[in-house]
């Protein structure tokens, strides 16, 4: 080939590769909420005849996950914050190129709940921490407000026993 012959075709090649790499993808629909494949994170050991007030308790067939331990009645809130950043952090684990999730409470939930490109829910979609409205709430009912400091951190509130934000009893978990 000759000299400028080869500078153009090197030259489409290397604009079709930076084309093929920077060109975002295709939004995927998720399929519908029972088919999203549930994150195996292993649950502490519990049985239903240890606490039978827990409306979260996995059977043999089931699948355990991060979230199963979130609002039970043998836990507390600081637990809840702490099991709901575990989770956050298993998202930028599986997304390091994305960071934390962003945008409102429902937003943040369904990207937690499979609707992201790799369909990963790390919260099940019928989880009963997650009202009507698609929000992940508190042992209260109230939805948790997330705050990203960053890429990498997330502060996540709870309105607390009275469901108003900004009172004494609101908590505050900032890693």
């Amino acid at each position: 080939m000759k000299r400028p012959t080869l500078t153009v075709v090197l030259s489409a090649l290397i604009v079709a590769l930076l084309v093929w790499f920077f060109w975002p993808a295709a939004p995927t629909v998720p399929p519908a909420p029972s088919a999203l494949p549930a994150s195996p994170v292993p649950a502490p050991a519990q049985s239903k005849s240890e606490n039978p007030n827990s409306k979260i308790t996995a059977s043999a067939g089931e699948r355990s996950t991060l979230a199963d331990t979130l609002n039970t009645p043998s836990s507390n809130i600081r637990a809840d914050l702490r099991v709901v950043s575990d989770i956050l952090a298993t998202f930028r684990t599986n997304f390091p190129r994305e960071g934390n999730p962003v945008g409102t409470n429902a937003e943040i939930t369904a990207v937690l709940t499979g609707q992201n490109r790799l369909r990963l829910a790390l919260i099940p979609p019928d989880h009963p921490a997650i009202n009507q409205e698609g929000e992940l709430c508190d042992r209260w009912g109230t939805p948790f407000f997330f705050h990203a400091e960053s890429g990498t951190r997330m502060t996540i509130e709870s309105a607390g026993p009275d469901k108003k934000r900004h009172t004494p009893d609101d908590e505050v978990f900032a890693p």
